[in-house]
């Protein structure tokens, strides 16, 4: 035992960090790109005579394009290795922010963030899957825990970094931002990250998993959009049709002789179906609770988008803090209890948010922020250790791609149903907005609740073991 423990700091040498520092820059740009346009969204409106439900497609268009890329990075990466397909991501990434750049009209604008949530869906998973791949199993779990903390600082530093570029350049840098991080991250990838082979077995691409996952995914997140902006119809039949479709992906499924997109098989493999519970109802906890901090911050604080962003900046805080404890401890405590007690934690700063009625003080927030950030920083990289640690490595990226999938969903899924019980809070609270707040959150501890029924479920037993 002593020997393992004192074994981990040297494996993690500084070549690999050096790798996991490039492959990060991908998911970086792709996750912070998405709140610094939300940002810009009023400006947007104004530059393209736009009405806000026009523009808001802006978000919601990425968003969708994300959630239709994610099932399909598994099988490009074992098709073409995980290398080119990430290099070919952060491509098509900067190709779609140079066309957003040159955009004139919000149609066009719409249609080219399509094209860059295409790239920026496939970096995430296949970054992981890759990284993992290098690291091999003893030295994934401190590698993901150093990286993992970059999805959860995004969304603090997406709105800090949109306030200022427009208040210094054009809306066009909202976008152009992202070439010299792109650039430079395509240098160091062909410089220093090794080519990982395709797998050996070439499989058929699974086309009709992939018209009925991740259309049916877009088309469920568009019918809870629609539930959130007040439109019945069109809600009905984008979740009615989303649903639908995601029932006969899982059909198609467990009865097709080929691979499919994803294998429904793998929920119901521990300790993969408590890990995907887990990672899909923090999801709608993280992204939902990023949704729902900053508009009360604007609407009932009246605070700016940057002023904003500086008010969530405890939470990035707290999350860096959390990945330095996660690093030091995932190879010796159990995973188990590292997920439980970073929910646990999330419960506690989540607490006092559902008091927003009484007007919490500035440090009230900033600590029940950082008391979060800490708790996010304990589940996601246990959680994917534990499943990279027990799987065989030419199984990695497809497990990859469903993990990011969940965490993708679950986000997209949570903030959508959030805005519905906030639209519902608001119209019974009437001029209480702050209290519509606060009843809103009791539903993220509804949610954190659910994550920890699905935490109790993973191994007792550390990563690395059997």
């Amino acid at each position: 035992m002593s020997e393992k423990v004192a074994a981990p700091p040297a494996r993690v040498d500084a070549p690999l960090l050096r790798i996991a520092f490039i492959l990060v820059l991908g998911t970086f740009m792709a996750t912070v790109d998405a709140t610094i346009v939300s940002v810009g969204i009023d400006t947007l409106s104004e530059e393209f005579g736009a009405s806000v439900a026009e523009i808001q497609w802006v978000s919601t268009a990425y968003l969708l394009a994300v959630v239709g890329a994610v099932p399909a990075s598994g099988w490009l990466a074992d098709r073409f290795g995980g290398r080119r397909t990430w290099l070919v991501a952060v491509g098509v990434f900067l190709l779609g922010s140079v066309l957003c750049a040159l955009a004139w009209s919000a149609t066009s604008l719409i249609v080219f963030r399509v094209i860059q949530g295409l790239g920026g869906g496939l970096l995430p998973a296949t970054g992981q899957a890759l990284l993992a791949r290098i690291a091999g199993r003893e030295r994934t779990g401190r590698v993901i825990s150093v990286v993992s903390v970059v999805p959860l600082l995004s969304p603090v530093l997406g709105p800090l970094v949109g306030g200022t570029i427009l208040g210094v350049a054009p809306w066009p840098w909202l976008f152009l931002v992202n070439l010299p991080i792109g650039a430079a991250a395509i240098l160091l990838a062909r410089r220093h990250v090794p080519v990982v082979p395709p797998s050996p077995q070439r499989t058929a691409f699974d086309l009709r998993g992939a018209a009925l996952l991740s259309p049916g995914l877009a088309v469920l997140v568009y019918g809870l959009t629609e539930v959130a902006h007040g439109r019945t119809l069109p809600a009905v039949i984008g979740i009615a049709a989303g649903l639908t479709m995601l029932v006969g992906f899982a059909v198609h499924g467990l009865r097709t002789s080929g691979t499919p997109l994803v294998d429904p098989r793998l929920f119901a493999r521990p300790p993969f179906g408590a890990a995907a519970l887990a990672l899909l109802v923090l999801g709608a906890s993280v992204f939902g609770t990023m949704f729902l901090l900053p508009l009360y911050f604007q609407t009932g604080r009246g605070l700016s988008a940057w002023e904003a962003g500086l008010l969530l900046a405890p939470q990035g805080i707290g999350a860096a803090a959390g990945s330095v404890l996660v690093n030091r401890t995932i190879d010796k405590v159990a995973p188990r209890t590292l997920v439980v007690t970073g929910i646990a934690l999330i419960l506690v700063g989540t607490a006092p948010f559902t008091q927003l009625g009484h007007d919490p003080a500035d440090a009230v927030i900033a600590a029940a922020l950082v008391v979060r950030g800490v708790g996010m920083a304990m589940i996601g990289a246990p959680v994917m250790n534990i499943v990279y640690s027990r799987i065989e490595p030419a199984q990695i990226p497809r497990a990859a791609g469903a993990l990011n999938l969940l965490n993708t969903v679950g986000g997209s899924l949570g903030t959508a149903a959030l805005a519905v019980v906030l639209q519902e809070r608001l119209t019974a609270r009437g001029a209480d907005i702050s209290w519509a707040f606060a009843d809103t959150f009791w539903w993220v501890l509804g949610f954190c609740l659910l994550a920890a029924a699905g935490a109790t479920r993973l191994p007792r037993t550390h990563a690395g073991k059997p």
